[in-house]
């Protein structure tokens, strides 16, 4: 046996109690200081938190950060989504892979460095790139991977990289990041000046029955997409069985070509802590989990030091503001990578140390969420809309945005474009003006929500932006007339069957059948009946997947048979009789071809008599 893995791992498990909800913590703190987390280690963490070996392993298994295979000392994780591509990432992948003899998912022969594709990691609106180690990379081009490389040959050492500091916090002693704000568009409720404590002296100046009151009245719904309104949620919690309650900030933006919370997490921590606090007195609970997604590591260090001068300040802590009795905290949780667990009850199983796997509802998290208690969950957005709303009155709130939708949304905006960014937008805005904002007129499509929403053509471009015509969570992804629309369905498709935890079969086989007919017309082969195929697979995935990710799978597809039929059409083969096979049994065999070293005697286009 390693003793020094032993050593170390007893010294990491002990640390946090060897407590099994901790796993998060100890498997990723072990694959830093290991590079991985080995067979070996595995055993030894089963051992020490009393939990069987199948529960370590499932969590290693599961995160795209986690290995039991080592990696190199720098890991460059190159971004792979539909955005980065459209700015040559495959070029530079390629640069790469050239510059380090090694493929991607390779390491080089010394286990130095490692090379990855990985999903979008929140950086479409400074695309190519990429995060070497948890160093973000941003607008790479072939040259500039060619010097990376270099680089890191000299000195291995990723900061290194930072050629310039960013604007803003990007800035800061504690990030140091090359990445740019991009805010194109500020509004009255995100990005204007707050007060420290401004917000909770008027809510602690309140009933928590009456902070709900305000919240409800204001209008507020969720902002990660689905709309929910953010007081029932609160008042559900508030009234649910069991006097200890938990807050959780969902901070993992997963969804590509959104970004919007890396800019809040950046540039407004402090709205965002005091709106965690606020839920925290609403709901009754004494402490706050932000989960923040592992590709937004390198602004931990400065979110935690917000969170202690927070603390100096008595706006965290033991009877904050002075308002006795109440008491609420705030810690940090690491996620490693994994698109699910931006779904709440995914969230909430990774915070207990767990899979991200997604759990049946009902019970729903505000009646039995983290470790069995009543749990508010919300994302980044929702919490600091509701900072503003305690600060400037329900009214104010009300008042702005669309009748059904209240207040304003941020929009992160990517693609063919002039001005990717951060743009803050009353609801009710139309995608036409968002469009002429950003620059991107001569789009042919939009996507309204990431690869879960929606492909939107030029007729719906007179819609709003609200929850009642276009909702989003933040995402819009511009694409001109020189993109493949299919192209982009079947990217979209590729990346839920890599994010998809595997539990339901409608999810973890449906996207794989959907990816394959896709791929089949894309290349001359389908037929008219695979449209109906589609369709009828796209609405049974929708209707029997255990939760949002396979319910919102099918959507690209679906949204763009019918608003982009002509690019389905345009691509089925003509039917010349009765029968039209789409079947290709020579590329059938292909394989089998190669294994046996002999064409097939049924197959090979020859009568074999004997």
């Amino acid at each position: 046996m390693d003793e020094t893995l032993k050593k170390a791992v007893e010294e990491i498990c002990q640390a946090r109690g060897n407590d099994a909800g901790a796993m998060m913590d100890i498997v990723r703190q072990v694959q830093a200081r290991f590079r991985g987390v080995s067979e070996e280690a595995i055993d030894l963490i089963a051992a020490q938190c009393h939990v069987p070996r199948v529960d370590v392993a499932g969590v290693v298994s599961f995160y795209a950060f986690l290995s039991t295979a080592s990696k190199g000392q720098v890991v460059i994780r190159l971004c792979d989504d539909v955005i980065d591509r459209m700015y040559g990432a495959v070029a530079i992948a390629e640069a790469f892979s050239h510059e380090l003899g090694i493929e991607m998912g390779q390491t080089t022969p010394d286990g130095k460095i490692t090379l990855e594709w990985a999903p979008c990691m929140g950086l479409s609106d400074q695309a190519p790139a990429a995060l070497v180690n948890d160093v973000p990379v941003t607008h790479l081009s072939t040259d500039k991977a060619r010097h990376l490389i270099q680089s890191l040959r000299r000195y291995m050492d990723p900061s290194r990289l930072v050629e310039r500091l960013g604007d803003g916090n990007n800035a800061h002693e504690l990030v140091g990041a090359m990445v740019m704000n991009n805010v194109r568009k500020v509004g009255p409720v995100i990005f204007a000046p707050l007060g420290p404590g401004e917000a909770m002296k008027k809510a602690l100046a309140m009933s928590p029955a009456e902070v709900i009151r305000d919240v409800k009245t204001a209008r507020l719904r969720g902002r990660g997409g689905a709309g929910f309104p953010t007081g029932i949620k609160w008042e559900f919690t508030r009234a649910a069985a069991g006097s200890k309650k938990y807050v959780l900030c969902n901070a993992d933006e997963g969804e590509p070509g959104t970004f919007k919370d890396r800019v809040i997490l950046t540039e407004q921590p402090d709205l965002l802590a005091e709106g965690m606090a606020i839920a925290g007195y609403a709901i009754g609970a004494d402490e706050g989990i932000l989960y923040l997604r592992a590709e937004y590591a390198y602004l931990r260090r400065f979110l935690e030091q917000v969170l202690q001068r927070r603390r100096e300040a008595g706006l965290l802590g033991k009877d904050v503001c002075g308002k006795k009795g109440f008491n609420f905290d705030i810690r940090i949780q690491m996620g490693a990578g994994a698109y699910i667990c931006g779904e709440e009850t995914s969230l909430i199983s990774s915070c207990e140390g767990t899979r991200g796997d997604p759990k049946n509802r009902p019970p729903f998290p505000a009646q039995k969420g983290y470790r069995g208690c009543p749990t508010v969950v919300n994302n980044v957005e929702t919490f600091c809309c509701a900072a503003r709303v305690l600060e400037k009155g329900a009214g104010w709130f009300a008042q702005l945005g669309s009748p059904g939708s209240a207040g304003t949304k941020l929009l992160s905006i990517s693609g063919d474009c002039l001005r990717p960014g951060v743009y803050e937008v009353e609801f009710g805005i139309k995608l036409t003006e968002v469009l002429r904002m950003a620059g991107g007129q001569e789009a042919q499509a939009v996507v309204v929500g990431g690869p879960s929403g929606q492909i939107v053509s030029a007729a719906d471009f007179e819609r709003p932006i609200c929850y009642d015509h276009l909702a989003t969570g933040g995402s819009l992804m511009i694409f001109g007339p020189q993109r493949d629309v299919l192209e982009i369905v079947e990217h979209f498709l590729d990346f839920f069957i890599e994010e998809s935890c595997g539990y339901c079969t409608p999810c973890r086989v449906g996207n794989v059948l959907m990816k394959e007919r896709v791929a089949r017309i894309r290349s001359g082969k389908g037929e008219l009946a695979d449209l109906g195929y589609l369709e009828r697979l796209g609405q049974t995935i929708k209707t029997a997947s255990r939760c949002g990710l396979g319910q919102t799978s099918p959507n690209p597809m679906l949204s763009t048979l019918r608003k982009f039929r002509s690019a389905y059409d345009s691509r089925l083969v003509q039917q010349a009789g009765p029968f039209q096979s789409a079947f290709d049994i020579q590329a059938a065999l292909a394989q089998a071809k190669e294994v046996q070293g002999r064409a097939s005697v049924l197959f090979s286009g020859e009568r074999h008599h004997r």
